[in-house]
């Protein structure tokens, strides 16, 4: 319902303007204090890149925090991650992830990140605490924050920001009204806009998701989607439509289609009503984190992977490789 009231103008968002208006106040005096000193920005003796949006709600930001760790270990770097850790629980921040880790604790995104590339991730509400966690753990080239673009507090070399191609803006209206948490002319300031999907405007990165083969939950064994049927699909993400419309783009036709809201709580009866035994349940990658403690055989999930064009690549990799170059050259300097 909510995606339909921001998509345009309608009686409800009217009525939530004011709410909007008053958003919007309080933001823009939370970036003055910032702007003028008055409240501490913290830097790092390292890159901090942000990948971020404008909107809420899921536009493909952790698929591309994905891509840049993987491309920057296969280049040699030695990355972190820092989230807040949306949905998590711990009884301690910051959070250093490691093998006792849940997603209860450290939030969906967070947990996907380290269970995918093994890479440092820290959480903690205040992302500032969350670099420092990591710099005390081990020495780091460069730190990645998933989403933050609004954390004034934590200084940064690098913004890029994620837009689902396909929602846009919405009505272009502030929070609750609209889906903006900083009017449009914010992308004026930041070093890439990255596009997910839809059609790119000039002076956008395209970029869209594909699908990889889907992954058992309980043996790790990769199998064709289309091998999966009769299939029954889930997604509990940001826009679970995008992953419904990912099988069918695919080929394949679930018998049912059941989406949750974003960073749902998942139990085991919950899931098990949705399939019988002798249907595949497929869900998105971000919804597997949460049920490996109580996966049935027949559940299975579907990783997806940011893809760029090579010149795209080639223009986002080099500016993070140039600001972690231009940070050990001060370093080596300062000897």
């Amino acid at each position: 319902m909510i995606t339909s009231i921001w998509s345009g103008v309608s009686p409800i968002s009217i009525v939530l303007l004011p709410l909007s208006w008053l958003y919007g106040l309080i933001t823009a005096i939370i970036r003055y204090i910032y702007r003028r000193g008055w409240r501490t920005v913290h830097h790092f003796p390292l890159p901090i890149v942000v990948v971020g949006n404008l909107t809420a709600g899921g536009n493909g930001k952790t698929p591309l925090v994905l891509w840049l760790v993987t491309k920057l270990q296969q280049r040699g770097w030695q990355v972190g991650v820092i989230a807040r850790g949306y949905g998590g629980r711990s009884a301690h921040y910051p959070l250093l992830l490691d093998v006792s880790s849940t997603s209860e604790q450290c939030g969906d995104e967070p947990f996907l990140i380290w269970q995918r590339t093994g890479v440092p991730v820290a959480v903690a509400p205040q992302r500032t605490a969350a670099a420092a966690a990591l710099l005390r753990a081990q020495p780091l080239d460069v730190v990645i924050t998933d989403d933050g673009l609004q954390h004034y507090a934590l200084g940064r070399d690098i913004e890029w920001v994620v837009i689902d191609g396909e929602r846009r803006f919405g009505n272009g209206w502030l929070l609750p009204a609209g889906p903006m948490r900083e009017r449009a002319k914010r992308l004026r300031q930041v070093q890439a806009v990255i596009v997910n999907g839809g059609d790119t405007r000039s002076g956008e990165v395209p970029m869209r998701l594909e699908a990889g083969a889907a992954v058992h939950l309980l043996s790790g064994e990769h199998r064709a989607i289309t091998g999966l049927t009769p299939m029954v699909a889930m997604a509990g993400i940001g826009n679970p439509a995008r992953f419904f419309a990912t099988l069918r783009a695919r080929g394949v036709i679930p018998a049912r289609e059941f989406a949750f809201s974003d960073h749902q709580a998942y139990r085991q009866h919950m899931l098990e009503k949705l399939a019988t035994p002798d249907e595949y349940l497929l869900m998105t990658e971000k919804d597997a984190v949460k049920c490996y403690s109580f996966a049935r055989d027949n559940w299975w999930y579907l990783p997806v992977y940011a893809l760029l064009p090579a010149d795209a690549e080639q223009f986002l990799l080099m500016q993070v490789e140039q600001s972690i170059r231009h940070y050990q050259s001060e370093a080596e300097g300062g000897k």
